[in-house]
């Protein structure tokens, strides 16, 4: 029989052989490309230093077929875990592609669905580094069962824990699927790639020939297809961007985000706002420089920035406290609602209201984009999912308008209707079911038809309507506005509205679930 030493020797004997990985050769073949890492390195850029315990280091496949029971995988191709971020505790799977290309087999899925089960069972984040050559084909139906085993804890764990995917080389096929059942998505640049049916496929099916970057690339999915949330320069941006979205969320679903102080006075006022919009409601501004001046230190932290720019969501902090701003953008397409912009705050939406992070929604919008191509491709459906959100979030809610806000749009952008709990506006705001020039052609269409001048008696029917209704008083009046504000004093009001609000409870009839219009 062994001795104790030759026992301990043993043992960091085994686990000196499986941290080498796939070997030096594959090693240095992952490293050879700009900006990439491998699993272990991933996961020490992602932990403080020295916390991360490795769980499950010795399992391995039990494939049989084809050759594989001579060949070993070190890890079985995974490398999973638990330890901290910013001192708090995430559990979290790096795939090695070193290791027979981060394949996914029966063990290697149960790896995974270990350590998912760990963290909901915990209540903390979940964090999957992707990189795989895909199922390990050689296990077959295991390898499958593997993956939906995998889609099942993301759906149990979805609104409880936050769940965060990085793509950090080649996901195809069934394994794009459970990254895009997480909460967010990284890729990284060059490096990262997404489909279900690669090039080669496509062009032997359809004859037609487009290359991985193109295809599945992390500018296609961020800019394109929206599955994306972050375009990383690199591996380890992609790790530090990571960390910086955990900032903003609560382990659970049952705590509060982490107050932060950020060192900038509450009480702070900005006159340059109010300036910034412009005298002719033609001109647009962007609205990033008003959240920033808003916000504490102008911080902002932006998913899906490539993708539906008419609207912006992010995070960002009033006076420590995280909140999730959806705004319309008036740099671009007016900051009319589409399809793709109702789909990117919806979830955004969602998200907020599931971890408890109150949100503050700006609005300066014209309304829903026109066009055939919308209406045929169900604007109708996807904008009611704004209007199903926004009614369903319990969460404290805030609106500010700061200029246009018409019709339907004016509801869609969380009206006190749907649950705004606080809505102010400033004095550029204009709140009414149309703008002027279209109220006018409606309401005097007659009128300004059979006038000797047509044009001027229009302008004059403008100019009557604008001052009726393109403005804050008429909705003041009725109470859908609590306070008409100076632009300046924007920061003090609403860190004040959302301090008062920051306990609100609301109770909802018991149901299992609504049927969202998806």
């Amino acid at each position: 029989m062994a001795s104790v030493a030759e026992r301990i020797q043993d043992l960091k004997d085994r686990e000196q052989k499986i941290l080498q990985m796939g070997g030096e050769k594959a090693v240095e073949k992952q490293k050879s490309k700009p900006g990439k890492l491998t699993a272990r390195e991933r996961l020490d850029c992602l932990f403080d230093q020295g916390t991360f315990r490795e769980i499950d280091m010795f399992v391995t496949h039990r494939c049989v077929n084809f050759g594989m029971e001579d060949v070993e995988i070190p890890s079985d191709g995974v490398v999973t875990g638990h330890g901290l971020v910013d001192g708090r505790p995430v559990f979290a799977f790096a795939q090695d592609f070193t290791a027979r290309a981060g394949s996914l087999g029966e063990m290697h899925a149960k790896k995974i669905c270990k350590i998912m089960d760990m963290a909901l069972k915990a209540g903390v984040p979940f964090v999957g580094f992707n990189d795989s050559g895909g199922a390990r084909i050689q296990e077959g139906v295991d390898a499958l069962s593997g993956y939906g085993q995998i889609f099942y804890r993301n759906s149990v764990a979805s609104g409880v824990i936050p769940q965060i995917s990085a793509i950090m080389g080649p996901t195809a096929g069934g394994a794009v699927y459970s990254p895009a059942m997480t909460d967010f998505i990284f890729m990284v640049k060059d490096t990262s790639y997404m489909f279900i049916t690669g090039p080669e496929v496509i062009k032997s099916v359809t004859g037609e020939e487009i290359n991985f970057e193109d295809l599945g690339g992390a500018m296609t999915h961020n800019e394109k297809s929206g599955v994306a949330h972050f375009a990383c320069e690199s591996d380890e941006d992609a790790i530090n961007r990571i960390k910086e979205l955990l900032s903003y969320m609560p382990s659970n679903n049952m705590d509060d985000p982490p107050i932060v102080n950020t060192g900038d006075d509450p009480r702070r006022t900005a006159p340059e706002l109010d300036e910034i919009i412009p005298d002719n409601p033609n001109q647009s501004y962007d609205m990033k420089d008003v959240i920033r001046t808003i916000v504490d230190n102008g911080v902002i932290f932006e998913p899906h920035e490539y993708y539906a720019k008419n609207i912006l969501v992010c995070f960002a902090r009033l006076n420590g406290r995280s909140i999730g701003i959806i705004a319309n953008q008036p740099d671009f397409l007016a900051g009319c609602l589409d399809i793709d912009a109702s789909d990117k705050a919806s979830r955004f939406i969602r998200l907020c209201d599931a971890f408890n992070i109150p949100m503050l929604t700006i609005a300066d919008v014209p309304g829903y984009l026109p066009g055939s191509n919308q209406e045929w491709a169900g604007i109708i459906r996807h904008g009611a999912k704004l209007l199903w959100t926004y009614s369903e979030a319990t969460v404290p809610k805030l609106l500010l308008v700061t200029r246009k806000d018409y019709g339907g749009s004016y509801l869609a952008m969380c009206s006190k209707d749907l649950g705004a709990d606080m809505a102010f506006a400033w004095p550029t705001a204009e709140i009414a079911v149309m703008g002027a020039g279209g109220a006018a052609n409606v309401i005097h269409r007659k009128e300004i038809k059979s006038a000797d001048d047509p044009a001027e008696k229009r302008k004059e029917k403008i100019k009557e309507y604008e001052e009726l209704f393109s403005n804050p008083y008429c909705a003041a009046n009725r109470g859908y506005i609590d306070g008409i504000i100076m632009p300046s004093e924007t920061r003090p009001r609403l860190i004040d509205a959302l301090e008062v609000m920051c306990g609100k409870r609301e109770i909802r009839p018991p149901k299992k679930h609504g049927n969202i219009p998806l």
